[in-house]
């Protein structure tokens, strides 16, 4: 759920000022592997649309998901009428229907390890809303703080250990939905260096609550497990280089990721992009 958000909010312009001209990126990233188009189009003075669809590939701590389109969007209200320093606020989803996932497995007996991997499919979705502040410090420095509510959740299909010749725990895991609350505090600055880099840091405190495991698991001679969410907190962090090709064009070199202990770890996810502002 964590990895799927983090690569979902890339496509809400995390990595970008909180207010700019229209534009759209194709992207490619590596870490997790992630491909596809995002942007943003002013429909008001005030009000902008932000939206972004990717394929992704990524993997951690168990989990193998082979095959994940994820997709985005937002509204984001700015109130450039107020000056130069302004309140701004977002309310927005990402969703990750039809993933190809497996899962893992390994446990040791007095005759040996037995490990196995299980394919199903999932699917993960989360909304937030936002609400922060704006600071236009000169015609190169912007600068923005804000405070984050999530809520995640990801369905899993019910599978099956795989056939295999010695597996005397046999498990079968029934059609269940994990889900959680967040809360993200957080800031970020995008400068420009001379007429030709632009640069952006951000990154934020993550604290998760009221987390709830539905995946109930059937294991031959231990009976039903049932397992539970604990909270988490962890830091995120991403940040941005770009490159003002020609009038208009910008290449971009990004990174996103987790610092935290287990099971959100540490993560880095880093890729390019051509950005087109019109």
């Amino acid at each position: 759920m964590i990895t799927n958000r983090v690569l979902g909010t890339v496509l809400l312009g995390v990595n970008e000022q909180i207010n700019c001209s229209d534009c759209i990126s194709a992207f490619g990233s590596a870490g997790s592997f992630s491909a596809g188009v995002h942007g943003r189009k002013e429909l008001t003075p005030n009000l902008s649309l932000l939206a972004g669809i990717a394929y992704t590939q990524y993997s951690e701590g168990g989990y193998n998901v082979t095959s994940a389109p994820i997709g985005a969007f937002a509204l984001r209200y700015d109130f450039v009428d107020w000056g130069s320093s302004r309140p701004f606020f977002d309310i927005g989803s990402i969703l990750s229907p039809f993933e190809k996932v497996s899962y893992s497995r390994s446990y040791l007996t007095s005759l040996g390890a037995v490990s196995l991997d299980s394919p199903t499919h999932s699917s993960d979705y989360g909304v937030y809303g936002r609400a922060g502040w704006i600071s236009r410090l000169s015609a190169r420095d912007e600068i923005a703080a804000s405070v984050e509510l999530w809520q995640l959740w990801q369905r899993v299909n019910g599978y099956s250990d795989p056939s295999v010749a010695f597996n005397p725990f046999n498990a079968t895991i029934a059609t269940g939905t994990d889900r959680t609350n967040l809360v993200k505090v957080g800031g970020q600055w995008t400068h420009l260096f001379g007429n030709s880099i632009e640069t952006n840091i951000n990154g934020g405190f993550v604290q998760s609550f009221a987390g709830h495991s539905g995946i109930v698991a059937t294991v031959t001679g231990d009976g039903t497990v049932v397992p539970t969410l604990g909270n988490q907190s962890w830091f995120e962090y991403g940040g941005r280089v770009g490159f003002r090709i020609t009038n208009g064009w910008v290449a971009d070199l990004f990174l996103n990721g987790t610092l935290g202990p287990q099971p959100v770890g540490n993560t880095l996810h880093g890729g390019i992009g051509l950005r087109v502002n019109y």
